[in-house]
């Protein structure tokens, strides 16, 4: 007989997930009587070794051939990992976990994180809904004052042309074609935005810059002038938040842009405020720069005086966009940044807008990431609110391309719901697409590793796009099922495919939209907005396998159940009050169906 503890059941383990500082945590663990424990202990140690506490758990009751031992502690802030010491008369063994089940001497420890008391995330960005916009390819109205521009760049003729990709004849692709997108033309399309239910607006980068993805910041105070004003930035705030929209800016703190005015002043003296910001190997033409691209010089994060100018005087980048009329952050390549510059910048931000929203850029199980060999405080710390949610993203494009059959997917989920504080779960940022993936669309069907010559004219044909659609419709009613913030990349609700960079930033096709998934991403939209156990709800699996997935929301007395069947038959489910259906032919559920019914 095995001994049974599953963390991720609450006859084992209560609460559920993390801990905050001073909350007890109540373990049961029930071991064959024929074992013949005599004593039970969980030994908990921090993440890099250091002994944390033994907690010691007492024999309970005994339930048929199991003695129950049961035991409560509480802990500091950090990142533990524990396994259980079970002790005989005759000597002891230590338990681990293997997958959802213990073995002796042999195996994984559980992990358990413990944030400060006092972490909390917006209330606002928890189960919102997110529309991602690319300034420069979303919508143009009219046009902006130029001055200013850094030099050289293009203009394309018309909003229909393809991007530029060809290097240049020096062999650089140096993504200075510009479309003309701009805040008059975001404003000008809110009610389009709003029609999704949604809640947050996240601009990719809008500060002065070369390039028209605009990472390579010339000026972090000022818009890009071919976006506008400051005045056009604040009109764009005061729309959103007219429709209930907060918006999110990102913010790109690990580098500048070579032609910024920062980088430009240190490379001219060494007296300039800004060269302690750089790190020159050979002044002044060697330095460190992001992945080696020479235009995208490295900032020291950790200059008091690059530190201050981001978020510590009165006058910051920060505080100015806040002031502005931005309501929090996206961090760039958040793994980049120091510890100590985030949660510095995290304090400021509060202190600045106590429910400002900081999201960061973690492509992994942000929990217990480690980056440049150093373990990460994202939650232990309670830095960050959100994160974009790459993992949700794999296990549905996982699923969905026949590579897992339900099991990892439910692994996955419940893993990120497990590690992470379920008040960042409920921000968490839960995308198909971004400006660093190929399109939803073209990633559900197509093996996208092409180079740029064949990308750049690379199209689903009409009887795959069909079947990209249909696999879409799943994958967005995924999306919008699970426990987060769901966000849409401009376009991917129009039907736009294309494969990575630059092809995924296309302009939004304006009069070519696809009306069928246009409505799918309302419906979906409507439904997590009058639906608080979609929006809020804690989530538990029922079924997970032989191509089969369904799990329950439940939050203030209200549940849901979903239900996705990509198995090759139909799949009766109980009778229910069906809120969104697909494939639902009375209580079957057709292959590539779906369905979501109000317990």
């Amino acid at each position: 007989m095995r001994i049974l503890f599953d963390s991720q059941k609450a006859e084992y383990k209560s609460p559920f997930g993390t801990l905050a500082e001073g909350q007890s945590c109540c373990l049961h663990i029930y071991i064959p009587c024929s074992v013949g424990a005599v004593k039970v202990e969980c030994v908990l140690d921090l993440e890099d070794g250091t002994p944390g506490i033994v907690a010691p758990l007492q024999k309970a009751s005994t339930q048929g051939a199991y003695d129950v031992w049961s035991g409560s502690f509480t802990l500091k802030p950090g990142l533990y990992y524990y396994y259980f010491k079970i002790y005989k008369p005759e000597g002891s063994f230590r338990l681990f976990k293997q997958g959802h089940h213990t073995n002796m001497e042999a195996g994984d420890r559980w992990q358990l994180t413990c944030t400060p008391a006092d972490f909390t995330t917006p209330d606002w960005a928890k189960g919102a809904v997110i529309y991602q916009v690319f300034p420069d390819r979303f919508h143009k109205s009219g046009d902006c004052k130029l001055t200013g521009k850094l030099e050289p760049y293009t203009m394309h003729n018309s909003w229909d042309e393809e991007v530029v990709w060809q290097p240049n004849d020096k062999g650089e692709v140096l993504n200075n074609d510009f479309f003309g997108g701009n805040f008059r033309g975001i404003t000008e399309k809110m009610d389009y935005i709003a029609s999704f239910g949604t809640t947050i607006l996240y601009l990719n980068p809008i500060s002065k810059a070369f390039s028209n993805h605009r990472y390579d910041t010339a000026d972090y105070k000022t818009p890009d002038p071919m976006l506008g004003t400051e005045e056009d930035f604040k009109a764009l705030c005061q729309a959103a938040h007219k429709r209930g929209i907060k918006v999110v800016l990102d913010g790109v703190f690990s580098h500048t842009g070579s032609r910024s005015t920062y980088f430009e002043s240190a490379v001219a003296s060494k007296n300039s405020p800004y060269y302690s910001w750089y790190q020159f190997h050979r002044y002044p033409d060697k330095y460190e720069s992001w992945w080696g691209f020479h235009t995208l010089p490295t900032v020291n994060k950790s200059d008091p005086a690059f530190m201050d100018y981001i978020f510590g005087s009165d006058d910051s980048v920060i505080a100015h966009w806040l002031k502005l009329g931005a309501d929090g952050f996206r961090l760039d390549v958040a793994d980049e940044l120091p510890n100590e510059f985030i949660g510095a910048l995290k304090k400021r931000l509060r202190q600045l807008r106590p429910d400002a929203l900081l999201i960061g850029e973690v492509w992994e199980d942000a929990s217990n990431k480690v980056a440049y060999g150093i373990r990460r405080r994202y939650f232990t710390e309670g830095v960050l609110d959100s994160c974009m949610n790459y993992p949700f993203r794999t296990a549905i494009l996982n699923f969905l391309w026949g590579k897992d059959d339900g099991v990892a997917f439910r692994e996955t989920v419940m893993t990120i719901a497990e590690n992470y504080p379920p008040q960042v779960l409920a921000c968490n940022m839960n995308l198909l697409g971004s400006h660093d993936t190929p399109r939803i669309l073209t990633a559900l069907v197509d093996d996208f590793d092409y180079n740029r010559e064949v990308a750049a004219t690379k199209k689903l044909s009409p009887e795959v796009l069909e079947q990209a659609k249909e696999k879409l419709f799943t994958a967005a009613f995924l999306q919008y099922t699970l426990p987060g913030a769901p966000s849409i990349y401009y376009g991917d609700e129009a039907g736009m495919e294309g494969h990575k960079d630059p092809f995924n930033r296309r302009t939004y096709p304006w009069g070519k939209v696809d009306p069928i998934l246009l409505g799918l991403y309302r419906t979906l939209g409507n439904l997590r907005k009058e639906n608080s156990a979609l929006q809020l709800g804690d989530i538990r699996f029922f079924q997970a396998g032989d191509g089969k997935i369904g799990f329950s929301r439940s939050y203030s007395g209200k549940s849901v159940e979903i239900y996705v069947n990509q198995s090759g038959g139909n799949w009766d489910i109980p009778e229910g009050t069906v809120l969104m259906s697909h494939r639902l032919n009375g209580q079957a559920l057709a292959p590539g169906g779906f369905c979501i019914e109000e317990e």
